[in-house]
């Protein structure tokens, strides 16, 4: 009876330690390193600590959103307006910047704020309007992007002063030569992954997108928990957008265009399923990484830039083939 007993209590203490890194995460990680190593042989300047840097800036913006992006996948829903979203905070933030001057702690408030505003928007109209998310977000994505293109007056916000500076690829004494932008997008994704693992709240948006009528009927709000997602991303999409402007001096018209699909592939790549009920924001950070990987490695190897598209949706497709195996695997077990 003890002989029983024993593995079955070494079972339950590992197996916290064991998904602690999801099998989909390790295999990433191979990938990155395989990638990394390659493009060492093949060009001079891919591992050059400038190109290292440029890669997880780039990244940086896509991770932040996508970390918000994946409490939603798990609810089993989309947003595909945070590009949209993340122009009118963009151009908003910029012209307070640079007409009324004001300050990087005032700056930084108005764009979180902002970003709560219109992701709170998404929520409550997939909450409580009962209609498909992707339906609420396309709708949304057009409205947020009229309403930036409104607020450019027809063109480009230049002469930003650099209050943003520090998101904008700025380095603190402690950062050995990686973007702050970085370390904050790490920064956020340990909040979120100990939330969302630790914590019943965080647990909450996986029931939700595991089942629920079941959630509702174990006592979680499922309603408000699918506001509370929306509103993180859009929370995740003002700090996002302080790490664009910083980044140069004028924002764009076309700010924020395929911003939601870098975002989205970031996360479906890392795992994420697109059932709903299973995602890891460690995941989501690797699904960045080696977007911003395939980008540079195209880039520095001299090929067409259409090529990122291809070799970013061959990737989308087998991730999501393996998790509808995977789901199909599980029904029948």
């Amino acid at each position: 009876m003890t002989a029983l007993v024993e593995p079955a209590a070494l079972r339950s203490r590992r197996r916290p330690v064991a998904r602690a890194v999801e099998g989909q995460e390790l295999a990433l990680v191979a990938v990155i390193a395989a990638l990394w190593v390659a493009l060492s042989f093949g060009t001079n300047t891919f591992l050059t600590a400038g190109n290292l840097s440029n890669i997880v800036f780039a990244v940086a913006p896509v991770a932040l959103i996508g970390i918000g992006m994946t409490a939603i996948i798990v609810t089993g829903g989309i947003d595909v307006s945070v590009g949209s979203a993340a122009a009118v905070v963009m151009v908003v933030v910029a012209k307070l910047i640079r007409d009324s001057g004001v300050p990087m702690v005032e700056a930084i408030a108005v764009a979180l704020v902002l970003g709560v505003l219109l992701g709170t928007v998404n929520g409550l109209l997939v909450a409580l309007g009962g209609i498909h998310p992707i339906i609420v977000t396309f709708g949304t994505l057009n409205l947020f992007r009229f309403v930036a293109l409104r607020l450019f007056e027809n063109k480009q916000v230049t002469g930003v002063p650099s209050t943003l500076q520090w998101f904008g690829g700025g380095e603190t004494g402690l950062s050995i030569g990686v973007p702050n932008a970085w370390w904050l997008a790490m920064a956020v994704a340990a909040v979120m992954w100990v939330y969302m693992r630790h914590w019943p709240t965080g647990r909450h948006w996986y029931a939700v997108g595991g089942d629920p009528a079941a959630a509702r009927l174990a006592g979680i709000r499922v309603h408000r928990r699918l506001v509370a997602a929306y509103a993180l991303t859009g929370l995740l999409v003002g700090l996002a957008a302080c790490v664009l402007i910083g980044s140069g001096g004028l924002v764009q018209q076309n700010a924020g265009t395929g911003l939601e699909l870098q975002v989205i592939a970031a996360v479906v790549i890392g795992g994420t399923s697109i059932l709903g009920g299973r995602g890891t924001v460690l995941g989501t950070l690797l699904g960045a990484l080696l977007v911003g990987t395939v980008t540079s490695a195209i880039t520095l190897l001299g090929w067409r830039s259409e090529l990122t598209e291809l070799f970013i949706g061959v990737f989308i497709l087998v991730a999501v083939g393996v998790d509808l195996l995977r789901e199909r695997r599980r029904r029948s077990a």
